[in-house]
């Protein structure tokens, strides 16, 4: 799924488009503004005031959605739909219709309790949003190749990538402040959190998966109005000398500056066909241009990875969002500045004002915000649905198949019945995860309601587990319902 997942990505790779260089720099601006706020206006979906997709309770949600698609599997999982299938719309009658009302009856999707039926109806369409939804795919209400690729995959692969992340979640040490800001990579989203609430949601693009995005936790320290970029040696290498190659006017072309040291040269000089990457600096001036954008957002990490704005707003409108070089860029980053300034003297239109002053600057929020960039591609949302979506880079290898590359590489066993893992004993040599056995759900249930399948705690009493180890691990588990179809 994954290389169909991206063939269909790279479709829209980005291209260079410097502005004409006849502008004026308050044109620019103006037209900066202006353009930033239509990206706030389309991908911010506003202030939702609800939990956090990663919180401390997270991990709890996540064991409760395995016990969820354990029950379908051993209802016998779903039917894959064929390729005819695909196009599919409402108004549409027979078998490809009854396939598909089949498939999202399976995972609730569709109201179980709705009377057999060959046609798409409207009850067909609102449970293919809702799928859609929990897969983070634009909500269309048809049947396209995005949207098939996702109803195909079979449950034992979902079941697999909910294990693999709730083994992630509980390796997770991150100390939740009261204000902190959380990337699902997997997701291109990005979640600003307040009180345990969250107070913005943002699109993203993130690393493509030869660059791909790290998992990290840090601190926000400060954000940087009007940014000069640095491209890294690796981006000079791999991007930047084949164009000089072709066209050494390609710097001039996108305000770009070389450097070589501290002395700034003519590209033109430079027999670039004998070059080395290492004896150059390529700077960008602030502007339109910037591939930062206007802003970027400081946090110090190993990766030297950071947000920013973009030149290239265009790519946030797309389902897959994976074309970046590590990098996350974020739609609406001049409004997540201005939600990390809060409590300082830097509000949204003082850092508007500084942007059209045409002056870099940099600024510092009242306390550094705690960052997560975590990797989640199967997970209990806190509004009880069970959210995918797609392993782009590979992670969710099978137990039986994984080679860690150290010790503390090695995936934790999920113990499903809501106790805390035990990291196992480190090793010198990595040993091989041992499978994650599936714990058996008895087929007797209550009648199927009208409502979304419901999987009730295993217990509302502290919950008593011995590991491996002879440690012994208390853990009050949280009643909290898992339903399918919600998003």
């Amino acid at each position: 799924m994954t290389s169909s997942w991206l063939s269909y990505s790279f479709q829209n790779r980005e291209t260079s488009s410097p502005c004409p260089s006849s502008w004026s720099g308050a044109t620019l601006r103006r037209l900066s503004a202006l353009t930033s706020a239509l990206v706030v206006a389309f991908t911010l979906p506003a202030f939702a005031n609800e939990e956090p997709n990663y919180s401390p309770r997270t991990y709890e949600l996540t064991l409760r959605a395995i016990s969820a698609y354990e029950e379908i599997a051993d209802n016998g999982g779903w039917q894959a739909l064929p390729p005819t299938a695909a196009g599919l719309r409402i108004g549409a009658k027979g078998k490809f219709a009854k396939a598909l009302r089949d498939r999202l009856t399976a995972t609730r999707d569709l109201d179980p309790s709705l009377p057999p039926s060959s046609e798409f109806d409207q009850a067909t369409q609102d449970a293919l949003k809702r799928f859609q939804a929990r897969h983070g795919l634009s909500e269309t209400g048809s049947l396209g190749r995005l949207t098939m690729l996702a109803l195909n995959v079979p449950v034992e692969q979902r079941l697999r990538e909910l294990d693999a992340s709730a083994n992630r979640l509980a390796a997770l040490k991150f100390k939740f402040g009261e204000r902190y800001i959380v990337s699902n990579i997997p997701a291109a989203a990005l979640e600003a959190v307040d009180n345990g609430v969250v107070a913005r949601t943002y699109t993203t693009v993130v690393g493509r998966p030869d660059r791909a995005s790290p998992t990290l936790q840090t601190r926000v320290i400060a954000v940087n109005i009007l940014p000069y970029w640095n491209a890294p040696q690796s981006i000079f290498k791999a991007d930047i000398m084949p164009k000089l190659q072709k066209d050494p006017g390609y710097l001039k072309a996108n305000h770009l500056r070389l450097y070589r040291g501290r002395q700034e040269i003519d590209p033109t000089t430079v027999d670039w066909s004998k070059a080395r990457a290492s004896d150059f600096l390529a700077k960008q001036d602030p502007g339109v241009w910037n591939s930062l954008g206007f802003l970027r957002i400081d946090m110090p990490n190993s990766d030297a990875v950071y947000m920013h704005d973009t030149s290239h707003r265009e790519l946030f409108r797309n389902d897959v969002r994976f074309q970046s070089s590590g990098c996350i860029r974020v739609a609406g980053a001049q409004d997540l500045a201005a939600w990390i300034m809060e409590g300082s003297d830097w509000s949204g239109q003082a850092i508007q004002d500084q942007i059209d002053s045409g002056e870099p600057k940099t600024i510092k929020p009242a306390k550094p915000i705690p960052v997560a960039w975590v990797y989640l591609t199967g997970w209990g949302g806190p509004d009880g649905s069970v959210q995918f979506r797609p392993d782009v880079y590979n992670f969710d290898t099978p137990a039986d198949q994984l080679v860690a590359k150290d010790a503390s590489a090695q995936p934790i066993p999920v113990d499903r019945t809501g106790s805390v893992p035990v990291a196992p004993p480190k090793a010198t040599k990595p040993a091989t995860p041992r499978p994650i056995a599936a714990k058996p759900i008895s087929a007797s249930k209550p009648a199927v309601p009208a409502k979304p399948l419901v999987v009730k705690p295993v217990s509302a009493k502290p919950v008593t587990v011995k590991s491996p180890a002879t440690k012994t691990v208390t853990v009050k588990t949280i009643p909290v319902s898992v339903s399918l179809p919600a998003n």
